[in-house]
């Protein structure tokens, strides 16, 4: 039996990773892997890189982590409030200061995409990751916009299980010949009990177990610790309103 835990959009938020990490290793899971997104919205994203850097473990770009890593300019997404819009481009400016240039460079080396074959006895399961879908890592896919064409490229590519996160959502998806998986999100959860969330996959000889497990942290900390940072309150209270639809 493999046991892999798969992490993603962290958004500088140590606290829910700690408390993520410390499950997974009550777990006994060696093998983890992160799908990016580890700065923005919370005031530890140097700390958030650090740990996975000395941890060892294999990430991918985020969205987030390629504006940061390449200094791309904050484009204003439309649905957003002016209140949002005005925090995010502080919040983002805070970690283009902030992050070191050391920090800065390993988030450049980041792959987009990673593509893992593992084999239990005489089953081999090919396991696809990604950050928001295939063709970019910005795009959103929410579990009724999984195209024809996209399972398609997936039973080509003779890809078992596809992981993502950029959503925030997590969900698993099974289908005749693959899965989707939304591992959700560590840091910023946008479902109603925003706890800490992430994905677990076992594979067997005989089968493979997809799991969504969510873990506590103390968010209200968290909400303190953001109030007395540089970061904008909006974030601070986004962690204790189960009701905004706020996207990454």
């Amino acid at each position: 039996m493999i046991q892999i835990a798969i992490i993603s959009d962290i958004h500088g938020n140590i606290r829910a990773l700690e408390a993520v990490m410390n499950d997974i290793k009550e777990r006994k899971i060696e093998q983890i892997f992160c799908l990016g997104d580890l700065v923005d919205f919370a005031p530890w994203g140097n700390e958030v890189i650090d740990r996975l850097r000395n941890k060892g473990i294999p990430c991918i770009l985020g969205n987030h982590d390629e504006r940061i890593a390449f200094d791309l300019p904050i484009l204003p997404i439309s649905h957003h409030s002016d209140t949002e819009k005005e925090a995010r481009i502080i919040a983002i400016n805070h970690s283009k200061r902030t992050i070191t240039e050391d920090n800065k460079q390993w988030l450049r080396n980041l792959p987009y995409n990673l593509e893992l074959t593992y084999k239990v006895e005489k089953r081999k399961v090919k396991i696809l990751l990604v950050h928001a879908n295939l063709r970019s890592n910005d795009e959103y896919l929410f579990i009724d916009d999984i195209s024809e064409d996209m399972t398609e490229e997936l039973k080509k590519r003779s890809i078992d299980i596809l992981a993502m996160g950029h959503t925030h959502i997590s969900y698993i998806k099974e289908m005749d010949f693959s899965t989707i998986i939304n591992v959700g999100s560590v840091g910023r959860s946008r479902e109603k009990d925003r706890k800490a969330t992430y994905a677990i996959i076992t594979i067997g000889d005989k089968n493979v177990e997809n799991e969504i497990i969510k873990v506590d942290y103390n968010i209200k900390d968290v909400y303190e610790e953001i109030k007395e940072s540089s970061i904008p309150s909006f974030y601070a209270d986004f962690l204790l309103n189960s009701k905004s639809n706020s996207d990454s």
